[in-house]
């Protein structure tokens, strides 16, 4: 199982699942109508790494956060 976090205004309990790579994981939340807006909108980071290739390979207890855009002054 892998933890995915949503960090920021999106406002969504984090959740867990299985999922091999970056990719599954995506499709998994796309599963998700709240989440689409902000799918493509969003960083990824695997264990406070910044990753953007879908086919990262995950492993048990891998934590996933979706971190949105943000403003700042």
């Amino acid at each position: 199982m892998v933890k995915v976090e949503f960090l920021g205004p999106i406002g969504k309990a984090p959740m867990e699942m299985e999922a091999a790579t970056l990719a599954d994981v995506s499709a998994k939340l796309k599963e998700d109508e709240s989440l689409i807006a902000w799918l493509d909108k969003c960083a990824v980071a695997l264990n406070d790494t910044m990753v953007n290739d879908l086919g990262t390979e995950l492993k048990e207890g891998d934590r996933i956060s979706i971190l949105p855009p943000v403003c700042g002054g």
